[in-house]
């Protein structure tokens, strides 16, 4: 073992790329193993390494942990971007699930039904654009600070960045109402380690294709 986190899942984003996200905005490397076949997942779940039989699996510090969202906390905690004290660890909480609910949607548009696409992309245009981007804009705005929290950089941040990413994959101009997150956007692209993870080469994954969702459904099916 090299000391390296070692992530287990398939070769693509899914619940594993805001963890991913998250290590790398922490200036951490890692290691990765890929699901590829059913037999490899029910083999994790024999042994043992998965407590409610689902991924990602991550081992850090000795453990085996499970569960997307305790996963992120522990790797937040560790990495000091989980703020100063409880109060601003709500704070960041609470962003935190906003974006996830957002992220859901985006996680789940692969898998929608062709006839479903579009009316789906909207779903997600008009969230975007009334539900969430417009909290993060007016906290930005408010305390016309560089980060969402504290003045210091977090996992809200972070988070924020990816969701922004992924919703401009599919809607290119979203932004184009929300000045205060462009310069968010701007600003989080050249911190170091979130700019060398956004380089070629580096272990974010594409948007997920046909091979990633038929990969999917292989590996989970029941």
């Amino acid at each position: 073992m090299s000391g390296k986190p070692r992530l287990t899942y398939l070769n693509g984003r899914g619940r594993m790329e805001p963890i991913r996200w998250l290590l790398a905005a922490a200036g951490v490397e890692f290691e990765e193993v890929y699901l590829e076949t059913k037999e490899q997942y029910d083999k994790l779940i024999k042994d043992g390494f998965l407590l409610f039989q689902q991924v990602p699996l991550v081992e850090i510090d000795g453990m085996k942990m499970v569960q997307t969202r305790a996963i992120l906390s522990y790797i937040a905690g560790k990495y000091n971007l989980y703020g100063k004290d409880l109060k601003e660890r709500a704070v960041i909480d609470m962003y935190v699930e906003g974006i996830a609910d957002l992220m859901q949607m985006i996680l789940m548009f692969p898998f929608s039904p062709p006839e479903a696409k579009e009316k789906n992309l909207d779903s997600i245009k008009e969230r975007a654009t009334n539900r969430y981007f417009p909290v993060f804009e007016k906290v930005l705005k408010q305390h016309g600070q560089d980060f969402l929290v504290g003045n210091k950089f977090s996992w809200a941040d972070v988070q924020l960045m990816e969701a922004i990413l992924a919703v401009e994959e599919k809607i290119p101009a979203v932004l184009s109402g929300f000045p205060q997150l462009q310069v968010f956007k701007t600003k989080m692209s050249n911190m170091p380690t979130i700019k060398k993870f956004l380089q070629p080469g580096s272990p974010r994954k594409p948007p997920p294709d046909a091979h990633y969702v038929e990969t999917v459904l292989k590996v989970f099916k029941k």
